[in-house]
């Protein structure tokens, strides 16, 4: 079995990338599946990505790897709206992977604070954070709820069923850590407000 690195187009046999994620003949990484893969890159790298990873769709349109890689791109590249519709595809008929709904949680702020948001918006948010936490209930997902419930719902003095105290000690029973918040607000582009 075979694959093709996203950024240089080599073919490398499974084994052969067994022992990590970094390409063995342009020392990238192979795969995107995370904002962790990308988060350092300058946009002019990245930028190659997207075209790589575009080319390898046409061909396999459906690929929930490369839609989800495509998606986690353009979120880098702050471009919201044209992420979203990437990790929809990825999210299609994916009951194991959690990371496309958050992301696509994250598109629907497109930088601002969550008190800024819509209502819809803050309603899709948090079906996708409630589809992410349903697959695999991890504590940096209930922290991002936790935000929403404080930055919206608090600031603004709205009723809601869980408040994001509820969900602060969801997120720290299920082992949110200093640097999974550090990288949300990272990823969010908002700062982090003093109060959780």
């Amino acid at each position: 079995m075979s694959g093709k690195c996203l950024q240089c187009g080599a073919f490398h046999a499974m084994d052969e990338l067994s022992k990590g994620e970094i390409c063995p003949t342009c020392d990238g990484p192979y795969h995107i599946r995370s904002y962790s893969t990308v988060a350092a890159m300058p946009p002019p790298q990245v930028n190659k990505f997207v075209s790589a990873i575009q080319t390898q769709l046409v061909e396999n349109p459906g690929d929930k790897q490369l839609n989800n890689a495509l998606g986690i791109c353009f979120l880098r590249l702050n471009l919201f709206d044209k992420a979203l519709p990437f990790l929809e595809k990825a999210m299609e008929d994916n009951f194991a992977d959690p990371y496309p709904y958050f992301y696509a949680a994250v598109c629907l702020l497109k930088g601002k604070k969550a008190f800024l948001a819509t209502r819809p918006e803050i309603d899709a948010m948090e079906r996708y954070l409630e589809a992410a936490i349903s697959l695999e209930p991890r504590g940096i997902f209930y922290y991002f709820q936790a935000y929403i419930k404080y930055d919206y719902f608090e600031r603004k003095s709205l009723n809601t069923t869980l408040t994001y105290k509820d969900l602060l000690t969801m997120a720290n029973t299920s082992g949110v850590s200093p640097l999974d918040i550090e990288q949300l607000y990272s990823i969010l582009g908002v700062p982090r407000p003093e109060a959780i």
